[in-house]
């Protein structure tokens, strides 16, 4: 497995090295992180937004915001992979919270989500972390049973739904659920 979010492919991706060729303001860089993780950052943003121009306008505003703020990324606070996908992930949270005010929803009203039971816990999460830096973040994440936090990383890294976790790691669906849902918890309390 490698240390740069679970990606584990016959020739990895070197996202610390992508980042670093994107802060020398290499565009080729940009683009093949666009290529290697695009599709699972729009499927991450869409979790949340579910709206897919919306998704696809908040992609497209984080990889901005990655060429823009590379040369801030640093290694000592976490993987380059989880500063990317977390990026994308407060853009998409910050675009929740304006359509509260704007009322098309309530993320404080548990009934809202109600087909995403972890929704108002990694909403939770959110406001008690600061997801651009990864600050604390990999030292809650590793206070967590390998197999909790890896579903933790599937469903808000890769954007996997709860079924496609229990798939990937044949697991029953109802632990997988359970397991989710307490690793957030969990993480609150580390954050808080």
């Amino acid at each position: 497995m490698s240390d740069e979010g679970g990606s584990t492919t016959a020739n990895p991706f070197d996202h610390l090295d992508a980042l670093t060729r994107i802060a020398r303001g290499e565009q080729a860089a940009l683009h093949q992180l666009y290529q290697q993780e695009g599709a699972r950052l729009l499927g991450v943003v869409y979790r949340i937004v579910k709206d897919r121009g919306m998704a696809e306008d908040i992609v497209h505003d984080a990889c901005l915001n990655i060429w823009q703020r590379a040369d801030t990324f640093d290694p000592q606070k976490g993987a380059a992979r989880t500063w990317v996908f977390s990026i994308a992930r407060h853009l998409a949270l910050n675009a929740m919270r304006g359509r509260e005010r704007h009322v098309y929803t309530d993320l404080n009203d548990p009934h809202e989500f109600a087909d995403d039971d972890t929704f108002q816990h990694a909403f939770q999460v959110e406001e008690a972390f600061d997801w651009q830096t990864g600050e604390r973040m990999d030292e809650c994440l590793q206070q967590l049973e390998a197999e909790r936090r890896n579903c933790v990383l599937h469903a808000y890294v890769d954007g996997l739904s709860h079924a496609e976790i229990a798939a990937h790691t044949r697991t029953p669906l109802g632990t997988v659920k359970a397991w989710i849902k307490r690793s957030l918890l969990r993480l609150r309390e580390c954050m808080a």
